[in-house]
């Protein structure tokens, strides 16, 4: 068989385009998600003759949310077959088009997806005429980006294109922007993609750092570990390291605020909450002598905070990938910058903790335990007494009875505390929107499941999101319809942007009734049954609780998408 190379250049020339497309295949990308124009269109052109799928996405931000669901969970299933690159490509059109997909690009920043996000852009001798849609693409990336840059001599593409999927691939990982001018895609060439080569992990960590970890940890009185993303990121090994070095050493365990994936699995006897975004409540959690911040980059309050989170004289030992988030909130009594999984697994072998100290610890825990039983027991039970609609609660409890193992892509907002409480989640069993923007979690389900998909053994996929996030991107079911991707889409729908009303009492005071809220109802509401069905997918209301679970299981063993819209009370 002749190479696609050879063959391009025998006949009409083989370009920057060609080259591109087949780095990418090199590299193993499958799919390339896009919003199209002029500018793509010689890359378009090249896809054609590609093995990869172009997923069209009906607004650029729309493509850039799918591309960042798809990455982060083929990042999961790299961590069990290295063959698979989890980087998820995405297409963009210009300034404008760049700009439209900024708002899922910073979600993916946030959430550390490795995603290389390009855009055509004008011919590099035409700029000076200042042509419709131009603008400064590098610029309007580098904010939230690892590296932003562009391609201006086809020489130069083939290390350039290399060192964007590597740049994204690094720990700590993250989205990269690449520029492709028109005249260099289009230009011709004979140079090939270069080999991408090992991709490096985090490392082990600073000995010297390690034995400080170990000699404060055994030293510690109530010692307690916040894990943050950053460890599920680094795999499920990361998990089970984050789990030994908790038993080890007798910690008693919290998510960080805003926590996204799954980083210590909650059934476990030495887990006791999420901590929420509650000044009050994470002055209380983090009161203790000694914490160990494992991994975490969001674990501040969502509004400012009079007094600091943690007392000044908390030994804090800090501990992940990212130099940056090492002592970024609280001192660093000792900083071990690393794999958070082979630092977690090196000073759970390192710790000496005499067992009648760890019975204490692990005592003092259970204390904590069982004083906030019935606060987190009741979180999404809500005030709806004789209500026909479900709560919160119970719409978890019957999602979970009609698919107990779904893959969950969450942007729940305002029910998302009464998932975390309420589901038994493991590693590698969600994911969520860190970057806290609405209009990520509906496309990221599609990119899961797509990504999903490619594995032997595919996950059913539930996407969970409030009727406010789905509002922003409806036309996403169009990409999934349109691709063939088997998903169920499960609104928690209340009928208002509940989380700003509950934002409004938090920052005012007072309740619902003493506050006249203005833009943060949806009065009439919107048909959300019709509109998912004009976009290809199947559809239902969900009226009561006990349609919930039957409606599920009837979703999930359908093909192609379908959304249940359910009602829930505040």
């Amino acid at each position: 068989m002749v190479p696609r190379m050879a063959v391009l250049l025998m006949s009409e020339g083989y370009t920057g385009a060609d080259l591109f497309v087949d780095a990418m295949e090199q590299y193993g990308v499958s799919h390339v998600f896009g919003n199209p124009g002029t500018t793509e269109l010689p890359v378009l052109k090249s896809l054609a003759g590609s093995d990869i799928e172009y997923i069209l996405g009906l607004h650029e931000d729309i493509a850039v949310g799918m591309a960042g669901g798809y990455a982060s969970t083929r990042r999961y299933h790299s961590h069990h077959d290295p063959a698979v690159n989890p980087v998820g490509v995405v297409n963009l059109h210009l300034a404008p088009g760049l700009a439209h997909g900024l708002g899922n690009l910073y979600a993916a920043k946030i959430a550390g997806a490795p995603v290389v996000v390009t855009a055509g852009n004008h011919s590099t001798d035409f700029r000076h005429e200042e042509p419709i849609l131009s603008g400064d693409l590098v610029a309007i990336a580098e904010e939230f980006t690892k590296w932003s840059t562009e391609v201006l001599d086809v020489a130069a593409l083939p290390a350039m294109v290399r060192r964007a999927f590597r740049v994204a691939l690094t720990p700590p990982t993250g989205p990269v922007f690449l520029g492709l001018p028109l005249d260099v895609m289009m230009a011709e060439t004979d140079a090939t993609p270069e080999r991408l080569g090992e991709i490096p992990t985090a490392g082990g960590g600073d000995p010297a750092q390690l034995a400080r970890a170990a000699e404060l940890l055994e030293a510690a009185d109530s010692p307690v570990m916040i894990t943050g993303d950053q460890i599920a990121r680094a795999g499920s090994e990361a998990v089970d390291s984050a789990v030994s070095l908790a038993e080890t050493a007798g910690l008693r365990v919290h998510g960080e605020i805003l926590s996204c994936e799954v980083n210590f699995p909650t059934q476990h006897d030495q887990w006791v909450s999420h901590i929420p975004p509650d000044v009050g409540l994470v002055s209380m959690l983090m009161d203790t002598d000694t914490i160990v911040f494992a991994g975490c980059s969001t674990n501040t309050t969502l509004t400012r905070h009079e007094n600091p989170l943690t007392d000044s004289e908390t030994t804090c030992i800090h501990l992940g990938p990212d130099a940056w988030e090492l002592g970024k909130h609280q001192p660093a009594d000792a900083a071990v910058l690393g794999d958070p999984g082979e630092i977690m697994a090196a000073l759970a072998e390192r710790v000496d903790v005499d067992e009648a100290v760890r019975a204490e610890r692990i005592e003092k825990v259970h204390g904590m335990k069982a004083s906030l039983e019935e606060t987190i027991g009741s979180i999404g039970e809500g005030n709806g007494e004789n209500d026909p609609r479900a709560s919160k609660a119970e719409l978890v409890d019957e999602l979970r009875n009609g698919v107990p193992d779904a893959y969950i892509v969450d942007e729940g907002v305002t029910s998302k505390y009464a998932l975390l409480t309420r589901w038994p989640l493991e590693s590698e069993g969600m994911i969520s929107n860190k970057g806290g923007g609405l209009g990520y979690g509906l496309p990221a389900a599609v990119g899961a499941a797509i990504a999903e998909r490619e594995r032997d053994d595919p996950r059913d996929v539930l996407g969970f999101v409030g009727d406010g996030s789905y509002l922003y991107y409806p036309h996403t079911l169009y990409s999934a319809a349109r691709h063939g991707v088997d998903l169920t889409v499960a609104i928690a729908d209340n009928r208002n942007y509940r989380i700003l009303k509950d934002n409004t009492i938090k920052l005012f005071g007072g309740e619902d009734s003493d506050h006249d809220y203005v833009g943060m109802d949806f009065e009439p509401p919107v048909d959300l049954v019709a509109n998912a069905k004009s976009h290809g997918a199947d559809a239902e209301l969900v009226e009561t609780p006990e349609e919930i679970a039957p409606a599920v299981e009837e979703s999930f063993a359908s093909e192609g998408p379908t959304v249940l819209d359910i009602l829930v009370h505040d």
